[in-house]
């Protein structure tokens, strides 16, 4: 499940960038957003909540929640794009809040029967599902409450981006970049744990200031800046020559980081500068490298799980190859993007299809050994 995930979300992307100057704004979010990374991100969780709580696999119910998040994504694009489907942005937050809830739920069961503490990680991405929730709640309350619906769909769309995408990355990433390096980090725990409080507070700072009150957003940006000044200034003492590499997922993962803080600093300059566009710093400059760097990484593990041998080392040897010149692409289309300019979002698109036939041709490759291989 887990792979075909990956491409629909590549494919999602890819799709929305190239269609983004004609499809709309709101389409092309949606699409980004509703069909590629939520499903995708459900289909993580299901994978990694069993591990971080030392528990079984998810049942096979709960293995289709991806799917039922993935209906709600199709049905918010259509409400958008396709005349007569205006019901669909209700039918498709009520369907996506279902797999969050029950996700939610599973999660919290899961806690409360293993042996001892889950790890950290696990209370950012109940957080991260809570945010879900309320972004999907402030969709319908539109329904009711029309008056406020300007509020409710900046409040969403934080909540989405800051809240869910953005509190399942940093976690995710402050785990598998020192994995990646081969030098887990000690202290990884204890940063979770401290940092999550103020992860959480400047993400409904900003959720809310952005919906009613611009001040509040301000807080909220200087909150999440302590937990990320704190997260890139510790993988720069530790892995700054993975980081700094011509190959490899690294530094895709350490440019995700630097995109999702830069969306944030022009978010702010938005106020001032009100051509700049925070949501194409996110996806061009945090969300692209931090799926493409994610699937370097894992499309082995998913691909052949059990035991790492050589096969899985090739493999992700030639998914991450050149992977310092995507960040640093990934980088200027973010931030051309941002400044308004079209031709960012071209970028980051051309450069993840590169990675795209990159991986096709390295699956390739690999399926032949594996053939090869007795």
């Amino acid at each position: 499940m887990l792979p075909v995930l990956v491409c629909l979300a590549l494919a999602a992307f890819v799709a929305a960038l190239l269609g983004s100057l004609h499809a709309g704004r709101i389409v092309t979010l949606h699409l980004i957003l509703a069909v590629g990374a939520m499903p995708l991100i459900f289909g993580a969780m299901n994978h990694f909540i069993p591990v971080l709580t030392r528990t079984r696999a998810p049942g096979i119910g709960l293995a289709g929640l991806p799917v039922l998040a993935l209906a709600g994504g199709v049905l918010a694009v259509a409400a958008f794009g396709l005349p007569g489907m205006a019901w669909g942005r209700y039918a498709g937050a009520s369907l996506a809040l279902m797999a969050a809830g029950l996700l939610l739920a599973w999660s919290r069961r899961r806690r409360t029967g293993m042996l001892g503490r889950p790890h950290p990680g696990l209370a950012w991405y109940e957080a991260a599902l809570a945010c879900l929730a309320c972004a999907l709640l402030a969709i319908l309350a539109g329904a009711l409450w029309p008056q406020q619906w300007a509020g409710l769909r900046r409040l969403h769309l934080h909540l989405n981006t800051l809240g869910f995408i953005g509190l399942t990355a940093i976690s995710t990433l402050s785990v598998l970049l020192p994995t990646i390096a081969g030098r887990p980090d000690p202290d990884v725990g204890s940063w979770l744990r401290r940092n999550l409080p103020w992860a959480v507070a400047g993400t409904l700072l900003v959720a809310i200031g952005a919906a009613w009150f611009g001040p509040l957003a301000w807080a909220g940006a200087a909150a999440w800046a302590i937990p990320l000044g704190r997260l890139g200034a510790r993988w720069l003492r530790l892995y700054r020559v993975e980081i700094f590499a011509l190959h490899g997922a690294a530094p895709l993962l350490a440019t995700a980081l630097a995109g999702f803080a830069a969306s944030m600093l022009f978010g702010a300059a938005a106020v001032l500068f009100p051509a700049s566009t925070p949501t194409s710093v996110f996806v061009a400059g945090f969300l692209l490298p931090l799926v493409s760097g994610a699937a370097s990484q894992l499309l082995p593990v998913w691909l052949r799980p059990g035991v790492q041998g050589d096969w899985h080392a090739a493999l992700r040897g030639r998914l991450g190859r050149y992977g310092g010149i995507r960040a640093a692409l990934f980088c200027l289309g973010g931030i051309a993007g941002g400044t308004g300019r079209e031709w960012g979002l071209l970028l980051g698109a051309a450069t993840l299809l590169w990675f795209m036939l990159q991986a096709l041709a390295a699956l390739m490759h690999a399926n032949a050994i594996r053939q090869e291989t007795p």
